[in-house]
């Protein structure tokens, strides 16, 4: 099978689209970590502290679908002081989730909630769009509209006629990322930790051969 890129009498070129739209839900992680002197200890401790992070998580507006524990870990302490053997003194729990925000006007009441409920982590604090097909479709036909013009203008100094499309091939996964473009939420003055949503860029790039004439 001949490899159209190689071929005969054709122009190959590349293309990107790029959409900037507004992101729409934000994915963070919560972790709660306790030292106590016994396992069952550090157990009950953390499982008193997250049952209040998360209740506090539901009261601002996040569905308990959207809470997932990512992270459960029971390691020992010891001392390792003056030069002696290590000697155990108790045990470090961690208890992380990851939690999706799908109402943005609710982010700050999350973050505020959950450390004000005793969250002693929070990280992973990211922007996405919830369905991207629309903007995908926009990027993909941008691309190959950009890949178009370069052809053209290749097929001109040539001296030779562009011809149809014969071939299209799309890159890897569209890349996504914050914008640093960033648009400051609606939130009340006093509602605490002030987050911004930024803009969130999808692109696509395709290679198009097309045939000349």
């Amino acid at each position: 099978m001949t490899d159209p890129s190689t071929a005969a009498g054709a122009i190959v070129v590349g293309g990107t689209g790029r959409v900037a739209v507004d992101p729409d839900v934000a994915d963070l992680r919560l972790g709660i970590a306790v030292a106590r002197p016994t396992v069952e200890a550090a157990r009950a401790a953390a499982a008193e502290a997250m049952a209040t992070v998360l209740a506090a998580v539901a009261a601002a507006g996040v569905e308990r679908r959207d809470v997932r524990t990512t992270l459960l870990s029971v390691q020992p302490r010891y001392d390792y002081r003056d030069g002696k053997a290590p000697a155990l003194t108790g045990y470090d729990l961690a208890n992380v989730v990851e939690v999706t925000v799908r109402d943005l006007g609710h982010l700050g009441a999350v973050v505020d909630g959950a450390l004000t409920a005793g969250a002693t982590s929070l990280d992973g604090l990211a922007f996405r769009v919830d369905e991207p097909g629309e903007a995908e479709r926009a990027a993909r036909i941008a691309a190959v509209a950009e890949a178009r013009a370069r052809a053209e203008v290749l097929a001109e100094a040539g001296g030779v006629a562009l011809g149809a499309v014969t071939n299209i091939v799309e890159g890897g996964p569209p890349p996504v990322w914050p914008q640093p473009k960033a648009a400051r939420m609606s939130l009340a003055a006093d509602a605490g930790t002030p987050v911004e949503a930024g803009t969130t860029e999808i692109a696509v790039t395709v290679t198009v051969t097309f045939a000349i004439r």
